[in-house]
């Protein structure tokens, strides 16, 4: 059993250092592997879009594949797999991010292609043109084509939020895609691609000095530009039930899903840290409270879940963000007997607390967890570069499987009675043409 306390700190020391234009450095050394991972991550996410440009953000990932002033389209894609490395990017919420994870000695060929997209990235006509049907297609495969596909994250925040910034599709609708511009697009990138509004995160196999250098030396010289005000996301917290209905054509089984406001993952990070183990508590494995209830006992559910944070992660995120229960039910089961019993469970944990071994049980599965993605170099260079841009402290992301372990069943209980079933937000799922 993995015991609280120190030994849970990773021990990885963090330098930082911010060029003249802007640009903040995080750098993580670990020289036990040859391996080096390179992280830019834009604080930008689909919270940033203008109405009018829903999908912005993702879509701009896409363009910053496309090639840049000295890398022809699809050379970035070559030289790191030449170099035996694997590269991505993704869009969240609150940030976009793009990575390599490469050999040590192909540190500086990583840095030069981040830089020189984040100085001019390959703007045409053409390739936005390439990259929003992309991205439509994006949309057809993963969302109207499939069975629960927007289910609950694209529907539920239009039910919990009142906000344009929290209640938008962030995949975008078609009509706002088609017609965005090349303006659209270099106009974006100048507001929010600017090196002030990035962070850098290199681990790995590094010698801190030469690094440095040679980061000087390719991101030096990237134009400093004004940097966006960070966007104000929080929102006044509800004060009833808020519901909806959805029907989905390509579905068989009906589902609900149930959203609470939690507190704010950077201010009150002490208490966002019982809801973050509350939700581990409600559904993960055999023994938790809501498998065993839904699933065992009663047999009124397919399937459950429960997390916190838009994605599942609830380190990467800014408030306002939800716990989210979903639960996926025979079409024999009324909803009603469902949620009651959801509500009830959290009503227990509220009341009755959290014995002190069914937390610890919890604890240690989720610190193996965090504990098993930092195994890996890009794992955890990702983890410092999320935990510097959304909460200040790379070395949060260290820390985290410690703090974990440092909740008491007190923070637990606290979380439980936030979930309060006069503010929850529902949103009820039916196979087109079921019976009401």
């Amino acid at each position: 059993m993995t015991t609280a306390g120190a030994e849970l700190t990773l021990r990885h020391p963090v330098e930082r250092f911010t060029l003249d234009n802007g640009l903040r450095v995080v750098l993580a050394p670990d020289r036990s592997v040859p391996v080096v991972a390179v992280s830019v991550f834009y604080d930008v996410g689909m919270r940033n879009e203008p109405e009018g440009r829903t999908g912005f953000a993702h879509l701009f990932e896409h363009m910053m594949f496309q090639g840049s002033a000295n890398v022809p389209k699809m050379e970035h894609a070559r030289l790191v797999q030449a170099a035996g490395g694997t590269f991505n990017g993704s869009t969240h919420q609150d940030y976009t991010n793009y990575f390599e994870a490469l050999p040590a000695e192909a540190l500086e060929r990583a840095l030069f292609l981040e830089a020189d997209r984040m100085a001019a990235p390959a703007i045409t006509e053409e390739n936005l043109r390439n990259q929003i049907d992309v991205v439509k297609e994006e949309i057809r495969v993963n969302v109207l084509n499939r069975p629960y596909g927007a289910f609950p994250w694209l529907q539920l925040p239009q039910v919990a939020f009142e906000s344009f910034a929290n209640t938008h599709d962030g995949y975008g609708s078609f009509v706002d895609l088609e017609s965005s511009t090349v303006d659209d697009a270099a106009d974006f990138f100048s507001t929010y691609y600017a090196p002030g509004n990035a962070v850098l995160c290199i681990g790995g196999d590094l010698d801190v000095a030469e690094t440095e250098r040679l980061v000087q030396r390719w991101f030096g010289p990237v134009a400093a530009r004004e940097v966006p005000p960070t966007p104000r996301t929080g929102e006044p917290a509800p004060t009833s039930v808020r519901s909806a209905l959805v029907e989905d054509r390509l579905v068989t089984a009906p589902a609900v899903a149930l959203g609470w406001r939690v507190p704010d993952p950077v201010a009150e990070f002490n208490s966002y840290l019982g809801t973050v183990l509350l939700a581990e508590l409600l559904s993960e494995g055999d023994a938790s409270r809501l498998e065993r209830r839904l699933i065992h006992d009663d047999r009124i559910a397919i399937a459950q879940s429960s997390y916190v944070g838009l994605f599942g992660d609830p380190f990467d995120v800014r408030d306002a963000t939800l716990l989210t229960t979903q639960v996926h039910h025979p079409a024999g089961v009324p909803v009603e007997r469902v949620t009651a019993a959801v509500h009830e469970e959290i009503a227990r944990v509220a009341a009755d607390g959290v014995p002190a071994d069914e937390l610890r049980r919890v604890q240690a599965r989720t610190e193996a967890q965090l504990l098993r993605q930092a195994d890996s170099v890009l794992g955890r260079t990702l983890a410092f570069a999320a935990a510097e841009l959304v909460h200040g402290r790379a070395e949060l992301a260290g820390e985290l499987a410690a703090r974990l372990a440092a909740v008491t069943p007190e923070q637990v209980q606290a979380a439980a009675r936030g979930l309060d079933p006069g503010t929850v937000a529902m949103l009820e799922l039916r196979p087109a043409g079921g019976r009401a």
